[in-house]
C-alpha cells in the first residue's frame, strides 16, 4: 500500500526530531544540527551510515519544506488577531480606554 502524505510527514517530522508544532526557523535549525551532527568529518559514525542519514535527513526536509510552502495561510482578522504581540493585545483591549490613555 502505497504511503500517504500524512504518513510521509510524520515519518519526516520524527527523523528531523520535531514536536508537534515548529517555525520554519526551527525546521531548518533542526535540519542544520543533524546534517552537523552526521557530517563525516565530525561524526563518531561510519561514511556509510553518514550518507544514508545524511540523505535520509535532506529527503525529510524537503518533505517538511514542500508542505509548508503549500500551506495556505489564513489573512482573516481574527486568525491574525491570534498571533499579536501582549503590547498589542492590551492596546486593543484597553488603549481606546480614556481611564487608560496617557496624557502627552
Amino acid at each position: 500500500m502505497k504511503e500517504t502524505n500524512y504518513e510521509k510527514l510524520l515519518a519526516a517530522k520524527k527523523v528531523l526530531r520535531l514536536g508537534e508544532s515548529a517555525t520554519m526557523e526551527q525546521i531548518k535549525s533542526c535540519y542544520r544540527e543533524l546534517l552537523h551532527q552526521y557530517h563525516p568529518d565530525k561524526a563518531n559514525y561510519s561514511e556509510k551510515e553518514c550518507e544514508q542519514m545524511t540523505r535520509k535527513i535532506t529527503e525529510a526536509y524537503k518533505v517538511i519544506e514542500a508542505y509548508c510552502f503549500s500551506y495556505s495561510y489564513s489573512f482573516t482578522e481574527q486568525d491574525m488577531k491570534r498571533y499579536q504581540t501582549e503590547e498589542e493585545w492590551w492596546y486593543n483591549k484597553f488603549g481606546k480606554d480614556p481611564v487608560w490613555q496617557q496624557e502627552e
